[in-house]
């Protein structure tokens, strides 16, 4: 079956059922902060506990933003008619009234934190298990630093996006003085599709190190060097790149023994046609190095601006028509699959399974 096309693809709804990356815990005070996710609008704070609390931007009387309210304690009230609402979304105050409606709620949205990340559940809230929320044993390895970035704000549709982080073949073309170079132009790309993650990969061996690693690496001879691609459904990318003397000859499995960095890329939908991805990295060298830091953010920064434009200039073209379909070639297997996954995430949420009937009066043979 042909891949949709970009305007096609746009028709998709999102995954909800999934956890989401609202921000980094710098980013949350006492504050009301509003924020839209999958086209879902959303207020959070900080509670008095700490905790951060989100619920549905919107009072169901006269549908002003709750974030146009203010704080009273650990409730929100509605900036029109004061309205007030606790953090898990029930009305507790009607001015004028000893009543409370039953309709009289907001949504509220499971929220989990983690390593300075914010994560919030969009979907069914019984079914949000914060085990399901992404990590990596790195995390708390104290042989690697982990540093926050930004976030960037894409006008692109998430998908572009994400299948870009499955996508070593680009960086030859996006990132030449950066994180790639003509020497990887025809080199294979692998690609396993086998497990629950997408993974394509490949090592350029004996050739001169690109730019990010002439700057943080202080390779000046030739190295082996490795790009591997990790996507996690739905919108989750680990880039796991490095390099190492050329003379060492390790193997795929002790990359450890080189400059070895993770960046990070934490993908969510905002609407249709934009996108935010905050962005980290773990490091195996200069920890605790703030300055080693700003040097790579600096550089990181430098390649997704090239990431961000090539995306926008996509999204914009798949706006208008299109005289003929686009094409795809060996590198979209990665990306292919991806959209699969995705629409077929889409499909099950979208049903409802009532399990194998008792009596059934149809029977498949095939």
């Amino acid at each position: 079956m042909a891949r949709p096309t970009g305007r096609e693809d746009r028709k998709m709804q999102f995954v909800r059922n999934a956890w989401y990356v609202a921000g980094w815990s710098r980013d949350f005070g006492e504050a009301l902060r509003a924020l839209t996710i999958l086209n879902q609008p959303l207020v959070l704070f900080r509670s008095s506990t700490g905790k951060v609390v989100a619920l549905e931007d919107r009072c169901p009387h006269r549908l002003l933003p709750l974030s146009k309210g203010r704080r009273i304690g650990d409730t929100i009230q509605c900036g029109y008619h004061g309205m007030t609402f606790d953090g898990a979304g029930k009305c507790v105050r009607v001015p004028g009234q000893d009543n409370l409606p039953a309709s009289a709620y907001v949504d509220a949205f499971p929220v989990e934190e983690r390593h300075g990340i914010v994560w919030i559940w969009m979907g069914e809230p019984a079914l949000a298990d914060p085990g399901d929320i992404f990590d990596m044993p790195e995390f708390e390895d104290p042989n690697w630093h982990a540093h926050h970035g930004d976030a960037l704000h894409i006008r692109a549709h998430y998908l572009n996006v994400a299948e870009n982080l499955v996508d070593p073949a680009h960086v030859s073309f996006v990132h030449p003085t950066t994180l790639g170079s003509s020497a990887s132009e025809d080199v294979p790309v692998h690609v396993s599709t086998a497990g629950k993650v997408i993974t394509a990969w490949r090592w350029i061996r004996n050739a001169p190190p690109v730019g990010f690693f002439q700057k943080f690496g202080g390779f000046s001879g030739n190295v082996d060097r490795w790009h591997y691609y990790h996507l996690h459904i739905p919108s989750t990318a680990v880039i796991d790149f490095g390099s190492i003397e050329a003379g060492r000859n390790i193997a795929e499995e002790d990359r450890d023994e080189g400059v070895r960095i993770f960046a990070l890329h934490f993908v969510t939908p905002v609407s249709e046609d934009y996108t935010i991805d905050h962005w980290m990295h773990l490091r195996n060298r200069a920890q605790g190095d703030e300055d080693a830091s700003a040097q790579m953010d600096g550089m990181f920064r430098t390649a997704f601006a090239e990431d961000v434009a090539v995306l926008e200039a996509v999204h914009e073209a798949e706006q208008r028509p299109q005289k003929r379909k686009p094409i795809r070639i060996a590198i979209d297997k990665g990306p292919n699959v991806y959209r699969k996954r995705i629409r077929d995430l889409v499909e099950a949420e979208a049903t409802e399974y009532l399990g194998e009937p008792e009596r059934p009066t149809f029977v498949q043979h095939d």
